[in-house]
């Protein structure tokens, strides 16, 4: 028997992501630091490009306007040149490398250098160092320690005691209760209620058990929550601050600003390096072809890159005048006066896909006159309707959720019941697990866990 054989056509259309498209796409949800670095990276690999760290940007990016790009367009595919397009710029500076910060171990061993005078000592005080955990603790037992050093344990105890007089308080301790009491002592507080609360109730203070510890210690709740308040302002983890990443300052996107009561929106430049091609490559057309195809290629590349920055403003710039347009309550209320808004309603009214407002928006922040707002905060999600048919947005229940709990009676703090009938009465109906999820997500203890005496 002879298997058949046949040969179908089919046609399929589909979207192939590009290099180039894929570069678009990253270039427009980076944020301004990130802009900044990627500016920087492709500048130094591709030959073709030019940087300029001048501290005011040209008016509505100069060297990235549509005309430049039309020259540039023209040169590749005529092979001449355009001198309008070029500059004669001196060498970028770049700026220095910011100084590493020390991690707990470096600065432990600092301090070992100098209390450790004999090698057996210091070399056991470096053993006892590299067994902290992030947070500063030790956490393998002395024992331990001693048969790896081959030492006696009453000769590791004596180096930690030690080490535990070292910055920062309270580092090398093996639990909590040892953690707050060497801090307590040093500052001279550990002594009556503060002591007992260190050394007997931690796990009480954690759930917020004052009238317990009272009637156990025999004194008025008044007298246990100045104490616990003290013993708050020690460091529960006194490692956690070395080593880690450096706080990351934010640089707004964009500016409004309200210039005799119109507010105006300008992208902030100022922070972005402004790239054009390298004059070396003019006159290309008097190097061999295997170079030409070369320089072709990088000079392409470059033109891309330009491209994508300039459609990146322009995108943001159209993605912020809607919003807006579509948030004047905004400019006067601050985030009280947000209404409910979807990305879809944004990108219908620009015609762009919903997946590029929310790329233009990501890692973005506007600067306006009453501070600087995370552009995705203007996006919320419906929470409900009421009989009037209007919509309130999740944002706007925690904003009141916040602000009912600061303005609360501490003595009596408010019940997440309580919580659910005042929003209520202001026209939010949610329910009061919705009440206890917003509380929790904007960082606030139960009711109980907030009471003051």
């Amino acid at each position: 028997m002879q298997a058949e054989q046949s040969l179908n056509l089919n046609l399929s259309q589909h979207l192939a992501m590009t290099v180039k498209l894929q570069q678009a796409i990253r270039i427009l949800q980076l944020s301004a630091q990130d802009l900044r670095s990627e500016i920087e990276k492709e500048y130094l690999e591709n030959p073709a490009l030019e940087i300029d760290y001048g501290d005011a940007a040209p008016a509505e990016g100069n060297l990235l306007q549509a005309e430049n790009m039309s020259r540039l367009t023209d040169y590749l595919g005529e092979g001449g040149s355009s001198s309008g397009y070029y500059g004669e710029d001196a060498e970028p500076a770049f700026e220095a490398a910011e100084s590493v910060s020390l991690t707990l171990e470096e600065e432990l061993l600092d301090q070992v250098k100098f209390a450790f005078p004999h090698s057996q000592e210091r070399a056991i005080a470096v053993f006892i160092v590299g067994s902290l955990d992030n947070n500063g603790y030790l956490t393998l037992p002395l024992a331990e320690i001693a048969r790896a050093m081959a030492v006696e344990t009453t000769a590791v105890e004596a180096v930690l005691r030690q080490v535990q007089e070292f910055e920062p308080a309270g580092v090398a301790a093996r639990d909590l209760p040892e953690c707050l009491r060497i801090q307590a002592k040093r500052q001279g507080i550990y002594q009556g209620l503060v002591a007992a609360i260190i050394d007997r109730y931690l796990d009480e203070v954690a759930e917020s058990q004052i009238k317990k510890i009272a009637a156990a210690e025999q004194c008025r709740p008044q007298d246990v929550q100045a104490a616990v308040d003290i013993v708050r302002q020690l460091d529960p983890k006194p490692g956690a601050a070395y080593g880690g990443e450096k706080a990351s300052f934010i640089t707004p996107d964009v500016l409004v600003q309200e210039v005799d009561g119109v507010y105006r929106i300008t992208l902030n430049d100022n922070y972005i390096p402004q790239l054009r091609i390298s004059a070396a490559y003019q006159h290309a057309e008097s190097f061999d072809a295997e170079t030409r195809k070369y320089i072709t290629k990088r000079l392409n590349a470059a033109a891309w890159l330009i491209n994508s920055i300039e459609q990146r403003r322009t995108t943001i710039r159209q993605v912020v005048e809607e919003i807006l347009n579509r948030q004047p309550d905004f400019l006067t209320q601050g985030m009280k006066g947000l209404h409910p808004m979807a990305m879809k309603d944004v990108a219908d009214a620009i015609g762009v896909h919903e997946s590029t407002v929310s790329r233009a928006v990501a890692n973005k922040y506007a600067q306006f006159p009453q501070g600087i707002v995370a552009l995705r905060k203007f996006f919320t999600a419906n929470l409900a309707k009421n009989g009037s048919e209007e919509d309130f947005a999740a944002v706007q229940a925690k904003e009141a959720i916040a602000e009912l709990i600061k303005g609360e009676d501490p003595h009596k703090p408010l019940s997440d019941q309580k919580l659910c009938e005042l929003l209520k009465a202001r026209k939010m109906d949610i329910s009061r697990r919705t009440v206890m999820k917003y509380r929790e997500q904007l960082g606030y203890p139960s009711s109980v866990k907030r009471k003051r005496y």
